[in-house]
């Protein structure tokens, strides 16, 4: 009994620190967004450089993952239909998919926000290593505001708002 008693406390102790240690990040709150440029799927430039003074949405996901799936209906309702303010832009970005298959999947969705494909992930390896659906919030000086991975309903909900805050 009294073995069990220990394997089962070193057993937590090395799941808290397992949690502790996520270090799928690259991005911190407090840190200057890294600069990028990119081609939407409607053939526009989203370039980082030139959106000094509005403040910047920006979300990977990939089609396979659940989380993502449910999170991008709240995307274009809570925030592209809903946020219409000439210093918001906003970008969500298919990590591992090419346009062609961003451009099917959005169709199929109706989904409206503007997306970009990241096929061999260079745009999201300079924000983190693993984990989607992943929002960053980037204020006007160019300083990430909100970087989060996973989706709850209240914890998309207190984004949205943040974003309207700093607007």
């Amino acid at each position: 009994m009294k073995n069990l008693f220990v394997l089962l406390l070193t057993l937590c102790s090395i799941s808290t620190v397992v949690a502790q240690n996520d270090n799928s990040d690259i991005i911190f709150v407090g840190d200057k967004t890294p600069v990028f440029s990119v081609t939407t799927i409607n053939g526009e430039t989203f370039d980082v450089a030139q959106l000094k003074g509005k403040v910047i949405y920006l979300n990977f996901f990939a089609t396979w993952c659940g989380p993502c799936m449910k999170e991008l209906p709240h995307v274009e309702e809570k925030i592209w239909k809903s946020i219409k303010d000439t210093d918001f832009v906003m970008l969500v970005i298919g990590r591992e998919h090419n346009t062609e298959e961003l451009l099917k999947f959005r169709e199929q969705k109706n989904f409206t926000f503007p997306m970009a494909a990241d096929p061999e992930r260079k745009i999201y390896s300079q924000f983190a290593h693993q984990n989607i659906p992943r929002n960053l919030v980037i204020d006007k000086t160019g300083k990430v505001i909100y970087s989060k991975h996973g989706f709850t309903e209240k914890g998309f909900d207190e984004m949205v708002q943040l974003i309207k805050k700093y607007l």
